[in-house]
């Protein structure tokens, strides 16, 4: 059980805009905000001021630094890619599956979007979860 006030308690939580700036940031590493932008506007349009708003609201919350050394200043993210993974599965387990991940699994293996190759990879992975619990 996680103690108020435990650096897991005091997670910072992201937007969706967040989390597509992330997404830039974890695939090509720190960057500056036009570069964010570009990529970004591959996807959905979104143009320099806003990007460079939500960069600096980013900064602010503990979520990114910027290297201000360089003319251009590069951002780069705080907390690594698998720990905000993490915490936001965690999260939306709890949220939504009152913290149950069989309850998740169940929900995605009976998805629309779920092949059967997505279904054999989820079985090997219980089953070797299965075998190590086992031991």
């Amino acid at each position: 059980m996680k103690a108020k006030g435990s650096k897991e308690d005091k997670k910072i939580e992201t937007t969706k805009s967040e989390l597509e700036i992330l997404q830039v940031l974890w695939e090509h590493g720190p960057s500056p905000v036009r570069f964010v932008m570009q990529e970004i506007n591959k996807l959905r349009e979104l143009n320099y001021t806003a990007t460079l708003k939500l960069m600096q609201l980013m900064v602010d919350k503990g979520i990114l630094k910027r290297d201000e050394s360089r003319m251009q200043h590069v951002y780069h993210v705080v907390e690594d890619e698998f720990q905000t993974k993490e915490h936001l599965l965690d999260k939306f387990i709890d949220t939504l599956y009152k913290g149950s991940p069989a309850n998740l699994l169940i929900q995605l293996a009976g998805n629309k979007k779920t092949s059967k190759e997505d279904l054999k990879k989820m079985k090997a992975l219980l089953d070797q979860l299965e075998k190590k619990a086992g031991k």
